[in-house]
């Protein structure tokens, strides 16, 4: 039987020497920056210090991060936790001048490291001062980063009554795709109430996020609080509005599938509860059953790929179940070199083995940027999602094929609900957020007004296609508190994603090659010229609509379905 706690010993035995020699061979390599920067040495010079200052911080971090996040109530990970953020906080104490050093090469001779002197220049043209800037770096320990880390705390230990016992809010969650409407509605009941009782604390957190950022980015000179968040996802406006364009007109086509899946459930209409409720019989998926199904069919599309997977498994870079203190969802960290860690909240599901392919495609990726130079390894949002949309596009299209009917219909339904969270919710998050924004410039905002623009972007997004909605879905999503708009770059992974995988399908030879490429180069272009590979403009409508028709061809599959 597989281990179902990831190994961390393999990176460190725990918070003991090797650590504490780490972390002090981390803080020598930033003085060895700091001398490159003030003593403006050539910048084949600087760029070495930073790539050997980032490649030491990969394991550190990710170490504590996941002792943390295994356990949140662990003490000692959570003090070990605040020790290395303030630690980090000398690396953003010192970012201020890095920008300003790299601002003032010339593009062309920094060969290819081009992007971070182009991205330098944007950034110092809306720098504030460098004391302010490092002031903001030193509050953000104190503001943003604080009100995140109460938010995943805090979560990750809120439980809700059910059946006369407490249970995680994970599990709670879970049981969203559950067979059964009574357990469902039970389920979402419980939730709600669990959300409400914490309410106050978390809109006082998403008040002191939102706030810190409206002002900084004022502070900054930025036109709107979306522009920031353009230029760190290395996209431009137009190609966000195409995007958009494409999202909305996509609206109808999910009103259409939530009509299909009301009529399948015996209902006129869904209720928030049945986004999630399977459509056939499935069947349990073991943990060890789910591995070997995603290493056999990622064999098919690219060995390379397959053999990360196996390897993830066999090293255990995996935390698998859910359990109270631990946090929630799933995701994938890098973990220096070609190494990642993945947490996961597996229930024994076709949707959770999908999930796990998701977060291996995060991994493989990780794996092919090991190529570049550490500091062309930070992947903007926008692109993170294209080896994991691969990934889970190609196991879900081995199960539509090989699996019985009735299994094979709860596998595209679950696909088609997974399409409409990143399409149809995620226009509703980002709608939200647009409006706190707006909002939150003149004054602060209580819960019950948070919970209305909640309903209010719900009721836009989903129409009468739901009857009813989830007004706290603000306090469920961790991304809010952690970052800005992290919400439209999932729509872009997931269509991007699809118009690559289309492109495979039709041109399979030497597509592998490129697509290998693209990943390993994610981190050194921006998206328009990534997208340019492969004759991609994502700055007309006509692109995202490729992806859109690829989802119309999975609701049109439905229908036949469902109707014989």
């Amino acid at each position: 039987m597989a281990e179902l706690t990831w190994n961390l010993e393999a990176l460190y035995p725990g918070f003991g020497e090797r650590f504490e020699q780490d972390l002090a061979g981390l803080e020598a390599r930033l003085q060895a920056l700091r001398e490159k920067l003030e003593g403006q040495a050539p910048l084949s010079e600087a760029l070495s210090a930073l790539d050997a200052y980032l490649e030491a911080l990969a394991p550190l971090s990710a170490y504590v991060y996941a002792r943390y996040a295994q356990n949140t109530l662990d003490e000692e990970a959570l003090k070990r936790l605040s020790e290395f953020e303030s630690r980090l906080l000398n690396f953003q104490r010192l970012r201020p001048l890095l920008v300003r050093y790299l601002a003032e090469k010339d593009p062309s001779e920094a060969g290819a490291y081009r992007i971070l002197v182009e991205e330098a220049r944007l950034e110092r043209a809306h720098q504030m001062s460098l004391p302010e800037e490092v002031l903001a770096a030193e509050m953000s320990l104190l503001a943003r980063k604080a009100w995140a880390k109460l938010h995943q705390s805090l979560t990750s230990q809120i439980t809700a009554p059910l059946n006369g016992e407490e249970k995680p809010i994970s599990f709670v969650r879970n049981l969203a795709f559950h067979k059964d409407e009574s357990v469902r509605k039970a389920a979402y009941e419980a939730e709600l109430s669990a959300w409400e009782k914490n309410e106050l604390p978390l809109a006082f957190a998403l008040n002191g996020v939102k706030g810190e950022a409206a002002l900084l980015n004022r502070k900054r000179g930025y036109p709107d609080d979306l522009e920031p968040t353009l230029h760190k996802n290395r996209i431009t406006r137009p190609m966000l509005e195409a995007l958009l364009t494409a999202m909305r007109e996509a609206l109808p086509l999910f009103r259409r599938y939530f009509d299909l899946k009301a009529k399948a459930l015996g209902k006129p209409v869904l209720d928030w509860w049945d986004l999630f409720a399977p459509l056939g019989e499935g069947r349990r998926w073991s943990y060890e059953e789910g591995m070997r199904f995603i290493v056999e069919h990622l064999a098919r599309f690219s060995p390379a790929d397959a053999a990360l997977a196996e390897r993830a498994f066999r090293e255990r870079w995996i935390d698998v179940l859910p359990r109270k203190g631990k946090v929630g969802g799933a995701f994938c960290m890098g973990a220096g070199g070609e190494r990642s860690l993945i947490l996961t909240n597996f229930e024994e599901s076709f949707e959770a083995v999908s999930t796990l392919a998701h977060e291996l495609g995060h991994a493989y990726h990780n794996f092919c940027l090991a190529r570049r130079p550490p500091s062309l390894r930070k992947v903007p949002m926008t692109l993170a999602e294209t080896a994991s949309i691969m990934n889970e596009t190609v196991v879900v299209e081995a199960a539509l094929e090989v699996l019985p009917a009735e299994e094979g219909l709860l596998v595209l339904d679950g696909w088609l609900t997974g399409a409409a969270q990143v399409v149809v919710d995620i226009y509703s998050r980002f709608l939200f957020e647009s409006w706190v924004f707006e909002a939150r410039k003149g004054r602060e905002l209580s819960g019950r007004e948070f919970k209305e623009l909640m309903v209010r972007a719900q009721d836009e997004a989903y129409g009468e296609a739901l009857k009813s909605r989830h007004p706290y879905m603000w306090a469920v999503k961790g991304h809010y508190y952690g970052s800005d708009f992290y919400n439209y770059p999932y729509a872009f992974g997931l269509l991007f994603g699809l118009a690559l995988y289309e492109t495979h399908r039709q041109e399979k030879a030497g597509f592998l090659e490129r697509y290998e490429d693209l990943l390993a180069s994610s981190g050194q272009y921006t998206a328009k010229e990534l997208g340019a590979r492969f004759g991609f403009d994502l700055e007309s409508p006509d692109f995202w609509r490729r992806g859109v028709k690829v989802i119309e061809e999975r609701v049109e599959a439905l229908g036949r379905r469902l109707n014989g």
